[in-house]
């Protein structure tokens, strides 16, 4: 059974689905802090949280259940998804559930800025009727500066185009051509661009290089009487240089719906002229918050019932009809990863794999997160994924390059890796026969056909008669029984490789005596998993 823990409050039609869905049960815990999060975390498979709840680095390290968080929301900077990420653990967010209201908001801050609203309304309820006071601007006509063309700022696009403004924006993953075919006049550089917004308005995640983007020198670059417009994530804005610019009277006004600290009551901008501010609003709306809810239920139930991987912001997509094709293939590379792991006992400082033959047209970062799984199957703290394997090799400083290719002659595809450990290099090459059976086709130099589960003993020994019933002598006396056996010889030199699939581990006694048998060179045990079983991150 699947549990998943409400960290923040979601709109009931996401808790009725997850009510319906076999397999999954859910508990609600709002409010939660510190070390009772913590500890709460450690009891359940999935987390759903808004911006309400902090998942720092101190409350997810040493998480070895929790395995996705589904952000009802776009922003996920209320999560560590570094820890996440090297725990394991899948982090997705919501990027349409709340698109449509947040842009509303956003042209809804526009109209107000320039209409005096507010100010208006609350000269009424002091009792005064004053029409000259609140001399408004039009929007008709006007240039809207966007900073990030994403979902939210295209939808602001489309909605002030139909109120006559024309728009200028910047945005580095945005083509000439897609601009132009939006009508929008796309800058370089967001400098060049602030020199022609009456008003900006921010689309961007909040991360170091926007933490401050506009500030005292780039609101000199707007012409007298600009407004600007934050509905993405607080920070952006350099806060005191607002408050300049609004008292120098070169901003025309100001309108937030973020802070840099949320909750957030008291700011110098409160009560300024020219200035209206909102409680974080832009998801709050009836619609939004069931969208969100509900996509981010959706997320969690694809995820822990046919492994589907959408919407991720540490990981790439995998649907899971894609998933279930590939089960065989990634179990074949996180197998060769296990076997590395056993086989190499020196410090590993690089490992390169190459991807032949059909495969090579799969997801391969997907293939490569599987081996690297199996390789740090020894050496991680907690469970290794395909989510968090690459990032730890990285941690540990091993080297990991890929290579792949289509042509391929006698097989469909092959997996073939090489681990670089001091001056010795180990190479395997694994085959899937059928969809189901992984198979070790060769050892370094040696070329055979060898099972890839249960207990394995590879030895290299001298190419000669009786050498190979000798060693079945030495093991039968120990009593342990040999299943399946592959052998494979190097041309020239005398030496073969065995692999022999035993049924039980070998005693100690067997093991040395057969370290004291002269024909063999060396000897090393594996212990893989039995056949068809896999992972749980594969499950």
């Amino acid at each position: 059974m699947v549990k998943i823990v409400i960290l923040d409050s979601i709109s009931q039609d996401g808790l009725d689905i997850l009510a319906s869905t076999p397999g999954i049960e859910y508990e609600i815990h709002t409010g939660l802090k510190g070390e009772e999060l913590r500890e709460t975390l450690m009891n359940f498979d999935g987390a759903i949280c808004r911006s309400g709840v902090k998942l720092t680095k101190e409350i997810l390290e040493g998480n070895t259940r929790l395995k996705a968080i589904a952000r009802a929301g776009v922003g996920v900077d209320n999560i560590d998804k570094i820890t996440a990420t090297r725990q394991g653990i899948l982090v997705m967010n919501t990027p349409d559930g709340n698109t449509l209201s947040t842009a509303e908001l956003a042209i809804t801050l526009m109209l107000a800025l320039s209409r005096q609203i507010y100010p208006a309304y609350d000269s009424l309820v002091h009792g005064r009727w004053d029409r000259k006071a609140f001399m408004g601007t039009q929007l008709a006509g006007k240039t809207l500066g966007l900073i990030g063309l994403g979902r939210i700022g295209r939808a602001v696009a489309e909605r002030a185009q139909a109120l006559g403004m024309k728009i200028v924006a910047f945005d580095p993953f945005m083509s000439e051509a897609k601009a132009a075919e939006l009508e929008i006049r796309l800058f370089s550089n967001y400098r060049e661009m602030l020199p022609f917004c009456d008003y900006l308005s921010v689309h961007t995640p909040l991360t170091e290089e926007t933490r401050g983007m506009i500030s005292t020198n780039e609101i000199q670059s707007l012409p007298k009487g600009a407004r600007l417009i934050n509905c993405a994530r607080g920070g952006i804005y350099d806060e005191a240089a607002l408050v300049e610019g609004l008292k120098s009277g070169h901003l025309g006004g100001v309108a937030l719906d973020v802070y840099p600290n949320e909750p957030c009551t008291d700011s110098p901008l409160f009560g300024m002229p020219n200035v209206l501010c909102t409680p974080h609003l832009g998801a709050s709306t009836h619609e939004a918050q069931k969208n969100v809810a509900l996509e981010a239920v959706k997320l969690l139930v694809d995820y822990f019932t046919t492994g589907t991987i959408s919407s991720a912001v540490n990981m790439s997509p995998l649907d899971g009809k894609v998933l279930s094709e590939m089960r065989g293939s990634l179990a074949l590379a996180w197998r060769l990863g296990l076997l590395a792991s056993q086989m190499v006992k020196n410090q590993v400082s690089r490992c390169q794999i190459n991807f032949l033959g059909k495969i090579a047209t799969k997801s391969t970062t997907l293939l490569t997160g599987a081996f690297a799984a199996g390789l740090l199957s020894q050496a991680s703290d907690g469970e290794s994924n395909i989510i968090n394997a690459k990032m730890l090799l990285q941690e540990r400083g091993i080297d990991l390059t890929v290579q792949q290719s289509e042509t391929l002659q006698l097989f469909d595809f092959l997996i073939t890796v090489k681990i670089y450990s001091g001056e010795k290099e180990t190479l395997l090459t694994g085959a899937l026969f059928g969809n189901t059976m992984p198979r070790l086709i060769q050892v370094n130099e040696h070329r055979l056909e060898a099972f890839l589960d249960g207990n394995l003993c590879l030895l290299t020994h001298h190419d000669q008669p009786g050498v190979i019933g000798q060693m079945g002598t030495i093991f039968g006396k120990h009593h342990v029984n040999i299943g399946q056996m592959s052998t494979g010889r190097s041309s020239g030199e005398g030496k073969a490789i065995s692999i022999l699939s035993l049924d039980t581990k070998p005693s100690a006694a067997a093991v040395e005596e057969l370290k004291a048998f002269t024909n063999i060179q060396s000897l090393i045990f594996a212990e893989l998993p039995a056949e068809n079983e896999l992972p749980s991150w594969l499950q």
